[in-house]
């Protein structure tokens, strides 16, 4: 017993590490590659990449490339007069190598020409709450790996107040909120003309996001209260994190149908809603489209693993406790 439970512990400590380093690693990639887009300026074309926090550049510097990338960006600047405007820092930076290659930006203007949102505006209010969930999690794992109740009671009860204070004071003590739901109104109002919509996405935003703290807490109160009351409950403190993976492609899955059924006129090309690729190669005009999962994913993977493992090996113990 006492071997198993060192075993159970050890698969859960090493989750624990994976979770946390998956919140800092790139999880998923897109990219799309165009004639207009050659290798010697992007090697890997314009690439992105996903984390739980946010989207961020993946593009490599091309070395002497660099000059062919800046007479691209000006070849396309030229070429419309209602580009994406960070594009022109772009165009400033781009003799630095990595640093002057954003291709958030650069995809984002190449979706405006079929009308779609700036990538930022995806996932509001999931991107700011993500490092209190993963908290939330990290404080099940730890409770999971504790065979005592009463001890176990101790971790969950200390660990969720301490994440809902953080909670709490990051998002309206020290107004990260408020400044959220600014930048959000502000990247919306890049492509978008009508600032009594954008008004009320940015109180939408503030409002769901209050509903999902709100959530999280009662969510917190339950857990206490189920693993209090039932024996068995305590296996969904490793089954809940563990489903991380499918959590990310699900939500992942959403807001690209979000992104391909919500077209606006201001785009250049006409394309009808569609479903963009969420895993493999796709083809929207005359770009090819890349996405596939990113060495993070295969981190939540390892999570989904050792949880799971663990999960049955404690299973098994309460099942034997219970026949004895």
């Amino acid at each position: 017993m006492q071997a198993n439970n060192r075993l159970i512990g050890g698969l859960t400590l090493i989750a624990l590490i994976a979770m946390i380093a998956a919140y800092f690693s790139p999880i998923w990639w897109v990219s799309l590659t165009a004639p207009n887009y050659p290798k010697d300026a992007f090697p890997d074309g314009i690439r992105i990449h996903f984390h739980f926090n946010g989207v961020f550049n993946g593009c490599k510097a091309a070395g002497k490339g660099s000059r062919m990338a800046e007479e691209v960006i000006q070849s396309d600047i030229s070429g419309s007069e209602e580009r994406y405007n960070p594009i022109l820092d772009q165009k400033k930076n781009v003799d630095q190598g990595a640093q002057g290659l954003d291709c958030v930006h650069e995809m984002n203007t190449i979706n405006h020409y079929v009308g779609m949102f700036p990538i930022a505006t995806g996932a509001p209010v999931e991107k700011p709450l993500a490092k209190f969930f993963f908290g939330f999690f990290a404080v099940m794992l730890l409770g999971f790996m504790c065979t005592d109740k009463k001890r176990r009671m101790i971790i969950l009860a200390v660990g969720f107040t301490a994440v809902a204070a953080w909670t709490i004071v990051d998002q309206y003590v020290l107004g990260h909120l408020e400044a959220h739901v600014k930048e959000y109104m502000e990247e919306t109002g890049t492509f978008f003309r009508e600032p009594e919509k954008i008004q009320m996405w940015g109180d939408n935003v503030r409002h769901i996001t209050a509903y999902v703290i709100g959530g999280m807490i009662v969510a917190m109160l339950i857990v206490l209260l189920g693993v209090w009351k039932l024996r068995k409950f305590e296996l969904l403190l490793a089954l809940v994190p563990a489903l991380l993976p499918l959590y990310f492609v699900i939500e992942y899955s959403a807001w690209l149908w979000f992104f391909g059924h919500h077209l606006h006129p201001w785009g250049a090309f006409t394309v009808k809603p569609f479903m963009p690729t969420v895993f493999g190669e796709g083809k929207v005009a005359q770009f090819s489209t890349y996405s596939y999962p990113h060495w993070g994913y295969g981190l939540l993977l390892l999570v989904f693993v050792c949880l799971m493992l663990a999960l049955l090996m404690r299973r098994k113990q309460l099942n034997q406790t219970a026949e004895n």
